[in-house]
């Protein structure tokens, strides 16, 4: 009973959307928010682009897969999956490393909501302004 590995642990973030991805070594089974993955993202690019880590590395059928995504959107979510997986696959074998970075899956995008500033309307947008 004690020779169960503990699950390799890779976190992806994208906008306001986390996801926290648990790597075991198994059949291919993913569960997103214990949900199927066909469930939790219904389009096939959604899917795809989910998986890219695993499919790049030629890895699908080696690993089950447990994810908690919150916060954001889908696309959000979705990069943030992605983000996590290739994390989690660089921590268990970081000879993938290059062949993940080749394909920019282990690059967390900066690109973040602008903040409201005071005395405007918007982040950009100022109230209107009248000469007289």
């Amino acid at each position: 009973m004690a020779d169960k590995q503990p699950p390799i642990i890779g976190v992806g973030r994208r906008k306001t959307a986390t996801a926290i991805v648990k790597l075991r070594e198994g059949s291919g089974n993913i569960l997103i928010n214990k949900r199927s993955i066909k469930e939790y993202f219904p389009l096939f690019y959604q899917q795809q682009e989910a998986l890219k880590p695993l499919l790049v590395t030629n890895l699908q059928d080696k690993f089950d897969l447990e994810i908690k995504a919150e916060g954001g959107g889908i696309t959000g979510q979705m990069d943030a999956v992605k983000l996590g997986i290739a994390r989690a696959l660089s921590k268990y074998d970081p000879s993938l490393t290059p062949t993940l970075k080749e394909y920019g899956l282990l690059t967390r995008d900066p690109r973040m909501k602008e903040r409201k500033k005071y005395g405007q309307k918007g982040a950009r947008r100022k109230f209107q302004w009248t000469k007289r």
